[in-house]
């Protein structure tokens, strides 16, 4: 497994230039690193933050606790992204997170993390790129709840999940492991489990991908991307080439 201080160096990487004093800041500070197990939670909603959590394997997800006790998955996120990074600058936590599948997090101290960014200004600045990358990633994520159709809602999660996975490496092929259940997608989406799997239905009779056993299979990217209305500019990445398979 590849070290949590280079999955932040290569992560933050793909849209900041890092000279070599900014890797070195980073790679002194302490990284606590923990393995967590599906569905298990490392950040609760209501929780006071004193660390910044990195991805280091897996994949998590984002979400709010509503009265019910359900949940409204807000994002996922996948190796290399800081989920938390907010929590640097509020005082109590809106939202929880957790593991999807398993998943390895470490945790950095804010207190580290303040005294680097004041030593270190560009690393403070590419932090902050990724909650402006968050922020951009709500904000396409209400406009597809809204106001596109079933079919396209999920395609267009599907293309983002994919898009961001091929940059940070995680593709293989084709595959992408994304251990989202049919129920979280329908808590993500805004759908019943019964237009879930129409939907899904529908997407795989396309031609364009399938989703097995915890794996995304894109079979035709440009025409998940057509049905998805998916442009990836929002997502602020460097710009990277995907072949139709």
């Amino acid at each position: 497994m590849e070290k949590a201080h280079d999955v932040l160096i290569r992560n933050l990487g793909a849209h900041t230039a890092l000279d070599e004093e900014d890797v070195a800041e980073i790679r002194a500070l302490s990284f606590a690193v923990r393995d967590f197990q599906p569905n298990e939670d490392f950040i609760r909603q209501g929780d006071q933050p004193e660390h910044s959590a990195l991805v280091v394997s897996g994949m998590v997800a984002r979400y709010h606790l509503l009265g019910s006790g359900r949940r409204q998955y807000l994002a996922f996120h996948i190796t290399g992204d800081l989920p938390d990074a907010q929590g640097l600058f509020i005082d109590q936590m809106d939202h929880g997170l957790s593991a999807l599948g398993p998943a390895t997090v470490a945790f950095i101290p804010h207190r580290e993390l303040f005294r680097a960014f004041r030593r270190r200004p560009i690393f403070s600045l590419a932090v902050w790129r990724e909650t402006l990358r968050d922020a951009a990633i709500f904000r396409e994520a209400i406009t597809n709840n809204s106001a596109r159709p079933m079919a396209e809602r999920m395609a267009h999660l599907f293309c983002e999940l994919f898009y961001r996975a091929r940059a940070a490496g995680l593709v293989r092929g084709n595959r992408f492991r994304m251990p989202i259940s049919l129920a979280q997608l329908g808590e993500t989406l805004g759908m019943a489990i019964a237009t879930v799997n129409r939907t899904l239905a529908e997407l795989r009779r396309s031609g364009a991908m399938d989703l097995r056993e915890g794996e995304l299979i894109v079979l035709k990217w440009r025409e998940l991307q057509r049905i998805g209305d998916f442009s990836p500019v929002y997502l602020h990445l460097k710009r990277q080439s995907l072949r139709q398979a």
